[in-house]
Parts: structure tokens; sequence; C-alpha cells
């Protein structure tokens, strides 16, 4: 039997905290005279009672090491549990959403995920918005925590290759994996900061550049405005570019060259493969938008800035490529199951697990062609166990499946194909907008049934969360273990 005080108790303590942070909305909204300040602070005393007291009658078997089925369960309960309390501002404050609506709201913020039911984005709350924000915030480095301390532990979808390079530079033992976690949290402030103040000193205004470096660093895509960033001119698009690009990067590798180790950077292959992937896609619907626009500045960086934004999977548009043709469609769907880097705050299959599936495909051709040779796929130069391998397959393997299965049932509420194919696509794969005119780069999720709501966010709770640490609490092996 898993004594689950150790979770509750580290789960309780995380929704004190959440309903603790919703004081600073609260404290805006006052300073301003905007009466949604009430409604935030009954979130946060709500939150905050909750949390403490469930931490405070778990406190007793809170002591000692998790061990691997109190890690599972704390993985994904952290997810299922915080977006229930991060929905309260949503559905008490200004908005007066739905649950329902809140909720998607709210999952979509932390699992980074983007997609939006509100409009009316320019004239909501400004609490509303910066709590939106700081949402995705905590999502994003969340998640990079939980990449590099917890799923490669528990060897989910090959992320165990990861379990030792993560914590050495060269033969040097970096610290532990607590002050790797502070170190990262670190490096996660300075480039938030750093990106609000290229956007301020580029003309965003100071609340604007807070939030959206907020949502950019976090790869998440919520924006202050219902057209994203056509809101915004073309320096500030470029900024967004870069540090969508920089937020797509193992995180690890800023620790390493902190540490002294800078080319620990650019020898990842993964970041090469990366910068690679980006350049071809970006050159690819470049010259798509020069033979359909004309050849100049604008075409190039619309069709960098969605490629960009749609790759990392933040989910910001400076327009609606639907309009662009037949070709877009399908490029941005196919490369929105890219991804970026593990270890960053960029979501869906990951540049790593393809360059192990090409690994695997090529030993496997060798193999056909001198059966008696001793092949073995590498990896940086190094030998990829069978059991890494294996686990890329199968999650390879259950990504394709859960986007087909939700496909499915939200076909079944009544969605047509483009809607239903595509929004189980950007949920599982954490990108924000989907393709079509309902819940495309135009539009947003409103309109969607409820159960289809409901679908999505679990659909995105199994994507941030790499499917595989989810599934395994759905086996009864698991709870006799």
């Amino acid at each position: 039997m898993i004594d689950i005080r150790p979770v509750s108790y580290v789960v309780g303590l995380l929704v004190a905290v959440l309903g603790a942070t919703m004081l600073v909305p609260m404290a805006f909204d006052l300073s301003r005279g905007d009466e949604n300040w009430l409604p935030m602070l009954e979130s946060a005393v709500a939150s905050m009672a909750v949390g403490m007291f469930v931490a405070m009658t778990s406190a007793n078997g809170a002591g000692g090491r998790l061990n691997l089925q109190q890690i599972f369960l704390l993985t994904t309960t952290v997810w299922l549990i915080l977006p229930i309390f991060g929905a309260l501002p949503f559905y008490l404050g200004a908005p007066e959403a739905r649950y329902v609506d809140a909720f998607f709201e709210a999952m979509s913020g932390l699992t980074t995920t983007g997609a939006t039911v509100l409009s009316g984005l320019d004239t909501m709350s400004q609490g509303i918005l910066l709590w939106r924000g700081l949402l995705q915030w905590f999502g994003g480095v969340g998640i990079i925590v939980v990449a590099m301390v917890f799923l490669p532990a528990l060897g989910v979808g090959g992320m165990q290759i990861f379990k030792s390079e993560g914590f050495e530079t060269d033969g040097k033992i970096l610290p532990r994996a607590s002050q790797i976690a502070s170190q990262i949290s670190v490096i996660y402030l300075v480039l938030t900061v750093s990106c609000a103040l290229f956007y301020a000193a580029f003309g965003m205004s100071g609340f604007d550049a807070a939030v959206h470096a907020m949502t950019t660093v976090a790869t998440g895509g919520f924006a202050n405005y219902d057209n994203s960033f056509a809101a915004f001119g073309p320096a500030i698009q470029y900024v967004a570019v870069a540090f969508m690009m920089l937020a797509a990067l193992p995180f690890v590798r800023y620790v390493q060259f902190v540490a002294g180790a800078p080319e620990q950077l650019w020898r990842d292959r993964q970041v090469r493969g990366f910068f690679m992937v980006a350049s071809i896609l970006v050159v690819c619907l470049s010259l798509w938008q020069w033979q359909r626009a004309g050849v100049g500045e604008a075409p190039f960086r619309e069709a960098l800035f969605n490629t960009v934004s749609i790759l990392t999977g933040t989910g910001y548009a400076s327009a609606d490529y639907m309009l662009w043709g037949s070709f877009p469609v399908v490029f941005f769907f196919i490369i929105g199951l890219i991804g970026g880097c593990a270890g960053s705050t960029a979501c869906s299959i990951k540049i790593f697990r393809f360059q192990l599936l090409f690994a695997s495909l090529n030993s496997q051709i060798r193999r056909i062609h001198s059966p008696n040779a001793l092949v073995i796929p590498r990896y940086d130069g190094k030998p990829v166990s069978e059991e890494v391998l294996s686990s890329v397959m199968v999650f390879f393997a259950a990504f394709i499946l859960s986007i087909g299965f939700l496909s499915v049932g939200l076909g079944m509420t009544g969605l047509d194909l483009i809607t239903a194919v595509s929004g189980a696509a950007t949920a599982v794969a954490n990108i924000g907008p989907g393709l079509g005119h309902t819940i495309g780069p135009a539009g947003n999720f409103a309109s969607l049934n409820d159960l289809a709501k409901w679908m999505l966010s679990a659909g995105m709770l199994l994507g941030r969360l790499e499917l595989l640490a989810v599934f395994a609490l759905m086996t009864p092996q698991f709870w006799r273990a």
C-alpha cells in the first residue's frame, strides 16, 4: 500500500504557495482601484487555507525519501490539483467563467499549452492577465525541474539518457538535484527579467513587458491581446523569437555555462539539431511566403515568428496563417509535433527522441546490409542501451495513439475533423492554437462543448508529463507495488 502522506504534504504546500501568489495580482488590482481584487483575495484565502490544512494533516508522514511509486504519484497529482485552485480567480473574478472554462484556462496555463477560452483580453482586468502570466511562468520552471530531476529517474520516454549528464561536466560532479533546481530557477528568472527589459526597450508598456516575458520564457503563449503578437511591431516580434529559442534549449547547459563550461552548450547534439531544424523550417516557409506575398522583410518575419512559436510550443501568432494556403496548414501541424530540447520549457516530442529514432533506424538498416556485424546505436558518441531505445519507441507509440484516441473522442462530441485532430494534437503536444477557423490562430476554444474541454484538459496533462508518467498510475501493478 502506498503511503500518500508525503505526497499530500508536498501538494498541500504547493497549493498554499499558489494561493499566496494570488496576492500579487490582488494587490495590483487593489492599487488600481479595480474591483476584481476581492475575488482574487477570496481565491487566495481559500487556496492557502485548504493547502495548509492538507499539509498539516499529512506532516507526520512527510519525513524521509520518496519511493518510486510516490514520485510517480506526486508528479501527476501536482499538475492535476494545482489547476483546480488556479482556476478560482477565473471562476470568481472578472471573467466570471464557468468552472469548466476556468479549469481549462488554468490547466492550459500551468501546462504552458496556451490554448484559451477567454476573449476580450484587450479590456480584461489586468489582475487576471497577470495571473495568466504567472500560471504559465510557474508551469514553465516546474516542468524544467520535473524533466531534469524526476523524469530521468523514472525512465520516462527515454529521459533516463540524461540521468547522469545533467549532473556532470567533464568529470566534475555538479551540486545535488535540489541545488540544480535552484540554479535553474535563478537562470529562469534572469532570462525572464532580460526578456522583459528588451520588450520594454522596444516599446512595450511595463505591464505588457512583464506578462509577455513570463509567457515567452515559459514558451506558454498567453498574450494580453486577442490578436496575440500582431498587436506589436517588428522589433518586439524579433525579440520574442530570440527568447523563445533560448527557452527551448536545455537549461542544464546554462547551469554548466555559468559553472565555467560554456562549450557544453554548443557541443550538445540536441542544441545543434534544434537550430538546424529551425533554420530549415524557417527557410521553407519563407520561400512559400515570398512566392505568395512577394519578397520582403514582412513575409520573412511572419514565417520566422510563427515557425519558431509553433516549433517551440509557445503558440503566439503574429498573423492568421490559415489564410496562407494549404501548405502552411500541414506545415504547422507537423512542426508542432517536433518540439524543442529536453530539459527546456518547450514541449511536444522533443528533438532528442527524433535523433534516437533515426539512430535506431540507421542501425537497423546497417544490420540488414551486414547481418553479422555488431551495430550499436550511438548518441553523442556514446552507446545507447536497448532500455532507452525501447522507452523512446514506446513514447512515440503512446504519443501517436493518444492523439488518435483523443481525436476520435473529440469527434464523438460533435467536432469536425480538422478541429478534432488539431485540437487533440495541440493539447497532447502542449502547443496552444489548433487549426481551422474555430480554434486556429484567429479563434479560441470557447465555443467547444464542455465534454471536449474536459477531454482537452486531460490531453494537456498527459502531454506535459510525457504521457507514461500518467499512464503508469492507471495500471493495477502500480498500486499493488
